[in-house]
């Protein structure tokens, strides 16, 4: 027989579990499947199943059919499924009920949910989803920040200002409106029990009262009891039982009755003060400090000081608080506790500071202290999970505005070194990080001593809508004392005259002593070397032999560590570089020193090993001497600091950067000069930059005293001056607010902010905001006054009574307006010579004849000594001698000038005048002796002779100034602005034309001739000017009167011009690119749009982008390549064009300040930089000292970062991937090696 076809065997196919495995089996009535066994199955990893099939099995492969190697199924349209929508989030939630013994589950509640839509790009809520964990740290610029505090706007007035309704305060979230559409006035809801209604509200239950609405009136009689009488005799008492008047309409006739019953407004009480800043006594022992904190978060060996005390108790109660204390007073012990807290509270802290060093200093205390630090810096990134972070302002402003997660675990942010706010350059950023903080967090605010320390802490306060205490003490742990040292003579080289002892007394016997010691020196100094004194500071020789002989008096009297303050990076190494012979470390000490060095640079390539300025630091340290300024490398810089820490530097030559923030006491000061280069001028230190380096005097538990040192390398200085910078307050904390792009764009891409708000809350506009609450109170005040005015009758002749008021308003504005002009003018003040008629309008004199006797100046303006007619005093009493100014003006008063005519005897006095009490020069001049007429009058004025008669010169004077004034009473002719003075000023013409216009109105008015117009004008008056006030407190109170708001609409105008943003406001691609660079924003975005970094290579980007952030001057040179000579044209054209957009929209910035803020001076040693060339080759490019260069490729890489990120945004992948090699290229050897900080 054939075998059997396979269809034909009894066979049956078995699905073995869900594997998708099956078997063949032979067995007739076998199940279709098997029972599922094992664990349940896994999809297999496509990538592995894709690469053993086609991969490892080429077999698999059809080598000829190729048709059916790739097939394709039609997808089925289905165009409903466009229309499909996600599901709305669920609105409620079940709660369980449980039983509050056992805990029994009886039932469930269904409870609505709040927030369920919410996202980091819709919503400023901390109740939104947390971002992704990759962008938890820095946010993403495209995500909403979280609500500032105290950013709730209250639009009540806007809304006052723009229609006539009145709002009552109610619990209610909305304002309920009580003046009905077309009604004058309006209804009170007011509680029965209330008093009398606000002018301009109808009480209710005050209108049903007389109505019997019931039986309820005797069973309320009978529970209450009225005294004296029944309810029915109070109804018939009330105003309501008087006749009623007459009247067109049911709503006037209850206004009017209503009228009646308001009582006349009481006089306002003042607002209660808001105290936002609480000044706490440094002075007052905690004694029950113990009792209140039994178990404080962090402990120290040492025993607290006062004042550290009295910040950790307000820490305790979650207070905030403002430190201001001298340099190495303890200020950090607050710090620290506040980071104790913070990690009992299993919440963060956030620490900044102004300078990156000073965040690495704190960075390894703070670790040793607590071990759970974190450190963000613009290239370190180390333990970003941390409770504690510490970093610079800049990041923390980054992170506020981008969203970071990190913001809602934060209960503290420690501001160190606060009065760096004065800085100009980025003074502003602390402002904007105080303005973004959210409500939840708290602030510690650490400074140096400064004057307005309440101040600025109100401005916190109010800021906040909390109240902020403030810590300040002027005591110094090492009191410091104060000497000079006059040179290097055999009588002098040991001798220190002391000038301010260490209870602050001012020492005048020794300076004159050190200008004697110093006279004898340069007598000497003269018979040697001829008449002629030095007056110079000498060259280095001369410094070389001061410091000598001064480091011996010092040594001798174990006065070393000393800290040697020098205004100049090039005389820093001057002088220790002079100091050859000096020798002042101990072999032990010289081990120390050399196994510290080899440990250190051993992280250092063998080249950079052997750099200059490596080698010659090496040979001072060794020796005890240390240079300490921006042009040393960062890794020697910190060697530095750890061997002076140590005590191992005895002498160390530092700028003024050493005394920014880190502890790190000498026990001796020195000032090299009292004079420095504030970048535009010499001037003399300011008391706060003495203050702060003097502070480095004195190392408290070791020594008794600080001793502070200033040399007088020439003269002595003047006593004024020394006793000004040692003695003077220190600098006051100043706002450096401004606006930036960035700062605009951030925050025009979140609808609910404005940047009005942000300007609004500066510290600039502090001292105009502060009194807010007193205007709205006052307006608020207004508003009922006017309310309760009577409304003018200008019915008849008196229709152009409001015309009339405001011509002559304006017609008295443009005559103040020209003569302000006059006066101004060079012309306008020669003619005010002695002898010159001129009208004089004063609070003592209105519209009175006057002569000029004499004209004198003072530091402001100029002065007139003037004789003016006036009438005979009948009492003594100068009130009762001055005459009343007209209460209705008639035309006679407005047009022209109608002169004072004394009613009796005529007399006259002698004033001085400023130039604004003059209402006009007319063209009499009259001869008169002033200087006589002076001597009389003041003689006179003398009782012993009181009664004497004037002089002929004084009684012609007045006899001819009286016969002007009776000859033209309507004032004598005056010269002429335009014709006379030469005035060409387009607003003196047309104002004078104007003046002229609103006389004939004002002529021809028809109400003065009513004789209800002096009553109905008065009305008037009072009316606009209660509105005029009203309008000036609306202004203070609206955006149009902050400072920087021209400044605002200029630059939108600007973003909108270069399509940042909209007509809308609404921020475009090009704005939100904008938003995530960190430096020089419209440039570099100009840039990237342009594509003039697209087709460049990854180091020829670098080296033109460092033109962006050198800050040392120089040209690139010429030995550039074309490629790059192009880039620098085409970036200075770049800015060029922006410069121009700028000054077409209003910017004060020139288009050459603009650009010259580009300094290209090291393009050729960035370029070589990324070519690969090493740092020791890197000198002989460029004179720029070694520090600076290393400090503009990091800061280079940094922006490299941020353009990577930008391309990213903009989906340039190209762009992207070249900044990312540039930031690699950049990122190698010393320049980017580990801070010795963080190791």
């Amino acid at each position: 027989l054939p075998p059997p076809d396979p269809l034909d065997l009894p066979l049956r196919a078995v699905e073995l579990g869900c594997t998708g495995r099956w078997e063949l089996l032979n067995l007739p009535g076998a199940p279709e499947s098997s029972l599922p066994h094992g664990l349940p199955p896994c999809a297999p990893d496509l990538q592995q199943e894709a690469e053993q099939l086609f991969l490892s099995s080429p077999a698999w492969l059809p080598l000829h059919g190729v048709e059916h190697s790739a097939r394709k199924w039609q997808r089925k349209t289905d165009p409903w499924s466009l229309l499909a929508v996600l599901g709305a989030p669920v609105p409620s939630d079940l709660q369980a009920q449980r039983h509050p013994t056992t805990g029994q589950i009886l039932g469930y509640k269904e409870v609505l949910l709040e927030n369920t839509n919410l996202s980091a790009t819709t919503s400023l809520s901390l109740r939104r989803p947390p971002g992704p964990a990759s962008q938890s740290l820095w946010g993403n610029p495209t995500q909403y920040p979280f609500w500032p505090d105290g950013m709730v706007e209250e639009r009540v007035l806007n809304l006052q200002g723009r229609c006539a309704v009145t709002l009552i305060p109610c619990p209610c979230p909305t304002d309920l409106l009580t003046v009905p559409p077309g009604f004058k006035k309006g209804m009170d809801f007011a509680p029965k029990d209330r008093p009398t209604p606000a002018p301009g509200l109808l009480s209710l239950s005050y209108l049903l009262e007389p109505l019997d609405l019931g039986g309820g009136d005797e069973d309320e009689n009978e529970a209450v009891g009225q005294p004296g009488g029944s309810r029915r005799d109070a109804v018939s008492a009330s105003p309501c039982s008087t006749p009623l008047a007459r009247a067109s309409s049911l709503e006037d006739l209850v206004l009017k009755e209503a009228s009646t019953a308001v009582s006349a407004p009481e006089a306002p009480e003042p607002p209660p003060q808001e105290q936002w800043a609480i000044p706490v006594d440094a002075t007052s022992p905690v004694g029950d400090f113990y009792r209140l904190i039994p178990q404080p978060a962090f402990q120290w060996a040492f025993e607290p000081d006062v004042f550290q005390k009295q910040a950790i108790l307000h820490l305790e109660r979650h207070d905030s608080v403002f430190v201001a204390a001298h340099t190495s007073a303890g200020k950090t012990v607050v710090a620290e506790y506040a980071i104790a807290l913070a990690q009992k509270h299993m919440t963060r802290t956030i620490y900044t500071s102004p300078i990156k060093a000073l965040s690495n200093q704190k960075f390894r205390d703070f670790r040793n202290t607590f071990g759970d630090v974190g450190l963000l810096t613009g290239d370190v990134q180390l333990h970003p999970e941390a409770s504690c972070l510490i970093m610079t302002t800049e990041i923390l402003r980054s992170m506020l505005y981008s969203g970071s997660d990190v913001i809602r675990d934060l209960e503290w942010v420690i501001f160190d070194e606060v009065h760096y706010i004065n800085d100009a350059e980025r003074g502003v950023v602390w402002e904007e990080v105080l303005i973004m903080l959210p409500d939840h967090v708290s602030i510690i605010l650490l400074s140096a001593t400064v004057p307005n320390a309440l101040e600025f802490a109100d401005w916190i306060g109010r800021l906040k809508r909390r109240q902020i205490y403030v810590i300040s003490t002027v005591t110094r742990p090492v009191p410091l004392e104060h000497y000079l040292f006059t040179g290097n003579s055999s009588k002098t080289q040991g001798e220190l005259f002391l000038l301010l002892d260490s209870r602050g007394a001012f020492h005048t016997k020794g300076y004159y002593a050190a200008v004697e010691a110093k006279k004898e020196r340069m007598s000497k100094h003269a018979q040697t070397f001829g008449a002629k004194q030095p007056t110079h500071q000498g060259g280095p020789a001369q410094d070389r032999g001061v410091y000598l002989s001064l480091l011996a008096s010092l040594r001798t009297r174990a006065q070393l560590p000393v800290v040697v303050f020098t205004f100049s990076r090039g005389r820093c190494d001057e002088q220790a570089s002079g100091l050859t012979s000096l020798d002042l470390t101990t072999s032990s000490e010289k081990s120390e020193i050399h196994l510290f060095l080899q440990r250190c640079l051993a992280r250092l390539r063998g080249s950079d090993r052997q750099l200059p300025q490596v080698l010659h630091m090496s040979e001072l340290l060794n020796r005890g001497l240390g240079v300490h300024h921006s042009g040393i490398l960062p890794i020697l810089k910190e060697i530095v600091e750890m061997l002076f820490s140590r005590g191992l530097v005895k002498v160390l030559f530092a700028t003024e950067t050493f005394a920014m923030g880190v502890n790190m006491p000498a026990r001796t000061v020195v000032f090299d000069s009292m004079r420095k280069h504030d970048g535009s001028t010499f001037r003399d230190l300011l008391p706060g930059e003495y203050v702060q380096m003097a502070g480095r005097a004195g190392r408290r538990g070791l020594d008794p005293t600080g001793t502070v040192i200033l040399l007088c390398k020439g003269r002595v200085p003047e006593m004024a001056d020394l006793h000004r910078m040692m003695m003077g307050k220190p600098s006051q904390l100043q706002s450096q607010f401004r606006l930036t792009y960035t700062m605009i764009l951030n925050l025009l891409r979140v609808d609910a902010l404005r940047v009005e708000d942000m300007m609004k809350r500066s510290f600039s506009e502090f001292p105009s905001r502060k009194d807010s609450k007193a205007h709205e109170q006052a307006l608020a005040e207004l508003t009922k006054r006017l309310g309760a005015l009577e409304e003018p009758d200008m019915t008849g002749q008196l229709v152009d009574l409001p015309e009339y008021y405001g011509w002559g308003e304006e017609l008295t504005e443009t005559q103040h307006m020209i003569q302000r002009r006059i006066m101004e003018s060079v012309n306008g003040l020669k003619s005010l010579s002695a002898g010159r008629v001129v009208v004089v309008k004063n609070q003592e004199h209105h519209n009175a004849l006057g002569v000029i006797l004499q004209v004198s100046s003072n530091s402001t303006s100029r002065v007139f000594t003037t004789l003016v007619l006036c009438d005979k005093p009948l009492s003594q009493d100068p009130q009762d001698r001055a005459p009343a100014t007209p209460e209705v003006p008639y035309p006679d008063d407005l047009v022209g000038f109608k002169l004072f005519l004394p009613e009796g005897p005529c007399d006259h006095t002698v004033v001085k005048l400023q130039p604004g009490d003059m209402a006009a020069i007319t063209t009499k001049v009259l001869r008169v002796n002033g200087e006589k007429i002076l001597e009389d009058f003041s003689k006179r004025q003398q009782p012993k002779f009181k009664k004497d008669p004037p002089l002929a010169a004084v009684t012609t004077a007045v006899q001819e100034l009286l016969r002007l004034a009776q000859a033209h009473p309507a004032g004598p002719p005056t010269l002429d602005p335009v014709n006379d003075l030469q005035l060409k000023d387009v607003s003196v013409v047309e104002g004078g034309l104007r003046a002229r216009k609103l006389e004939e109105l004002i002529r021809g008015a028809q109400c003065v001739h009513s004789p209800r117009f002096p009553a109905q004008y008065l009305k008037l008056r009072e009316r606009m000017q209660i509105q005029k006030e009203m309008e000036r407190l609306r202004f203070l109170l609206s955006d149009q009167s902050l400072l920087l708001l021209p400044e605002y609409h200029q630059r939108v105008e600007v973003l909108r011009t270069l399509g940042y943003v909209d007509e809308a406001g609404t921020v475009k691609l090009a704005g939100r690119v904008a938003c995530a660079m960190s430096s020089h924003e419209l440039l570099l975005t100009e840039l990237m749009f342009d594509n003039a970094l697209s087709t460049l290579r990854p180091e020829e980007i670098a080296a033109l982008l460092s033109g962006l952030v050198c800050q040392s001057p120089g040209d690139a040179g010429d030995q550039l390549p074309n490629t790059l000579k192009q880039g620098i044209e085409r970036v200075r054209a770049v800015a060029k064009r922006i410069g121009e957009v700028q000054v077409a929209c209003g910017l004060n910035q020139t288009v050459e300040e603009f650009v010259g803020e580009l300094n290209f001076g090291l393009v050729e040693v960035v370029y070589e930089w990324a070519r690969g060339m090493p740092f020791s080759e890197l000198a002989g490019l460029s004179g720029t000292p070694e520090g600076l260069v290393v400090r503009c490729i990091q800061r280079l890489a940094e922006m490299c970062r941020s353009l990577r990120g930008a391309a990213r945004l903009v989906g340039e992948p190209v762009l992207g991937a070249k900044m990312e090699t540039a930031a690699t290229l950049l990122r190698r050897d010393i320049v980017f090696a580990a801070s010795l900080y963080t190791q």
